[in-house]
């Protein structure tokens, strides 16, 4: 399976871009500070789902989607962030984030499913 088929991983571009989008709208502070971050940990989401789906074993992948995990919830904090510091509409930092927590359902299930899969 190409990754461009792994829907986790399209959602996870998905929303890294409609961040960029609302990103770099900002003055050159507000980029400078929670907007590199906040590019930088959502677009690990992406980069690492795709790593872990180029790993040999399936241990491999299921660990590094542990780091797609862990950037996801980093997402999360600096949209909350953005939004209380008024750098984002607060409808859209809530479906962004709204976004983020159904994908992290979804990377979980799929981590699961890694494993499950190895076992066969």
């Amino acid at each position: 399976m190409d990754i461009d088929e792994l829907e986790i991983y399209r959602e996870s571009v998905r929303i890294g871009e409609a961040v960029w989008e609302e990103v770099v709208r900002w003055d050159y502070f507000a980029r400078d500070t929670v907007g590199k971050q906040l590019v930088r940990c959502i677009d690990s989401v992406a980069a690492n789902i795709a790593e872990g789906h180029g790993r040999f074993h399936y241990a491999d992948n299921r660990n590094v989607c542990r780091y797609a995990r862990g950037s996801l919830q980093e997402s999360i904090a600096f949209l909350t962030k953005a939004q209380n510091r008024n750098l984002i509409p607060s409808e859209t930092a809530t479906s962004l984030i709204n976004d983020l927590v159904t994908l992290r359902k979804r990377l979980n299930a799929s981590m699961r499913s890694i494993g499950e899969q190895g076992a066969s």
